[in-house]
């Protein structure tokens, strides 16, 4: 599953292309299990970097029940083009039945920060 197109955003740095950059988030029930993943991600070079928010509270409805639940975001800085591997892996070790796993296209940003997301998350592939 790819993000869809009008998030195709390429931006140039020094002369060179830099693939589309995405931020996906994704909550976990508590930061041991965000940290563990995010470690993962980074280590199969599908995320150039993972960023740990814990304390946040969500309030939602599942299984025709409201829930209100502790839970930690993760902020994972990938490309467009290491998305798919990036899902797969994440939905592979989250330890939710139906994992939050929302991309958004970066479109703007420092082209020396896209360009570093992009040769981290390509680089020995």
């Amino acid at each position: 599953m790819g993000i869809p197109s009008k998030f195709n955003i390429h931006i140039s740095f020094a002369g060179f292309p830099i693939m589309t950059v995405l931020i996906v988030f994704s909550t976990f029930p508590d930061e041991a299990s965000a940290r563990k993943t995010a470690t993962r991600l980074v280590e199969e070079r599908v995320a150039a970097c993972v960023s740990i928010l814990p304390g946040l509270t969500s309030i939602y409805r599942w299984q025709e029940k409201l829930e209100q639940a502790d839970e930690t975001l993760i902020m994972i800085k990938t490309t467009q083009e290491a998305y798919s591997q990036l899902e797969s892996s994440l939905k592979a070790c989250h330890p939710y039945e139906l994992p939050e796993i929302i991309a958004v296209g970066a479109d703007t940003g420092l082209p020396g920060y896209l360009h570093w997301v992009a040769q981290e998350t390509t680089r020995n592939k």
